[in-house]
């Protein structure tokens, strides 16, 4: 316990007290190097960070470092000042940030303490400085961007960037302008990613392509204190001639298949007609059944009109009575057959109307 309470009465350990406790979310494990027993703080729930974390821990800065007569005397008549100019100076050293945000305050330009907040804190005229650092996720579009996929296709892919600050120290001494800076990360990081793919890829293979720049950007923007948490890829433009060609492509692929699909059929059909055929061959009832249950079919439409298909064999008996009485085709007398010219004349005979 009594080691506990030094390391917490520690200025390296109050430097990061209010990093540390910046909530359940925080990504961020911080060091405090304090000899052999450094310790080494977590918060739970938290993602687990590239390997890259514990190089940037413990930067180097100026805040512990011995300060001059100048900045001694300097901090001396601030603090005069502050006590003259009481009660007045109270409103304008004191302030206050909201729940998620935090400050990180600069006492003639050097770091003084860790992230503040939130609530009150005070500063010193004339000499401290704060700058604000809000730690809400932050929703940003990635522009339009125009470029060649893997096969040589030219497409126009966007996406959206949710972030967050997971170390404010950082993203305020690390970085000049940590939102500029990951927008333009992201824009270039996009069309990296898009330019090492296939169309097919990128039209089928978006989730992928999103958890990998998700994790691209996260790495890159560690040292700066921000923790990229969802990239996803909004949209993916063809050029109108390519969207006529996917589409004249995938409709013959279509006609293509129905086609195979058809003649399967018909092969099918052909196969089992056959087979009826054999059945049917081999008893000669099965055909009048046949027909029993087609005129059964038919009757149940309603129709006017029925055919019923009348078996030849039923009429041979007929046939061959019919037949004797019949003279055969030799004793019929012959048809007299006239020349050419008894065919004019008889045209030339013919009674002619007028028209």
């Amino acid at each position: 316990m009594e080691s506990q309470s030094q390391q917490q009465d520690s200025p390296v350990y109050a430097n990061y007290e209010d990093m540390r406790n910046s909530g359940p979310t925080s990504s961020t494990a911080y060091m405090i190097n304090m000899g052999p027993g450094a310790v080494a703080t977590e918060q739970p729930q938290q993602r687990k960070r590239s390997g890259l974390n514990q190089q940037y821990r413990g930067f180097k800065t100026s805040e512990n470092e011995p300060r001059g007569c100048m900045e001694w005397l300097v901090t001396i008549l601030s603090v005069l000042v502050f006590i003259i100019t009481s009660p007045i100076s109270i409103f304008i050293c004191f302030k206050v940030v909201a729940e998620y945000e935090r400050a990180i305050i600069f006492r003639l330009g050097r770091l003084s303490g860790g992230a503040r907040g939130p609530g009150m804190f005070f500063i010193l005229p004339c000499i401290d400085e704060y700058r604000k650092v809000d730690l809400r996720t932050v929703t940003f579009n990635v522009p339009q961007q125009e470029m060649l996929t893997k096969d040589s296709v030219t497409v126009t892919v966007d996406a959206v960037v949710y972030y967050r600050i997971s170390d404010p120290l950082y993203a305020v001494i690390q970085v000049e302008d940590y939102s500029l800076s990951t927008r333009l990360l992201a824009a270039t990081t996009l069309r990296n990613i898009v330019g090492t793919r296939n169309l097919s890829e990128l039209l089928t293979e978006r989730e992928i392509l999103a958890h990998h720049m998700q994790a691209t950007l996260d790495e890159a923007t560690e040292p700066w204190g921000v923790m990229v948490e969802r990239v996803e890829i909004k949209d993916v433009s063809l050029p109108v001639s390519m969207q006529r060609a996917m589409a004249a492509e995938a409709e013959a692929a279509r006609d293509a298949r129905a086609k195979v699909i058809a003649a399967e059929g018909e092969k099918k059909s052909a196969t089992a007609l056959k087979e009826a055929s054999d059945v049917i061959s081999s008893s000669p009832s099965a055909l009048q059944l046949r027909y029993l249950q087609t005129l059964s079919s038919i009757s149940a439409e309603k129709n006017s009109t029925i055919v019923f298909p009348l078996p030849m064999e039923l009429l041979t008996p007929y046939l061959a009575k019919y037949a004797q009485l019949m003279p055969p085709p030799s004793t019929l007398p012959p048809v007299p057959e006239k020349s050419d010219a008894e065919l004019i004349n008889a045209a030339a005979a013919w009674p002619k109307t007028n028209l």
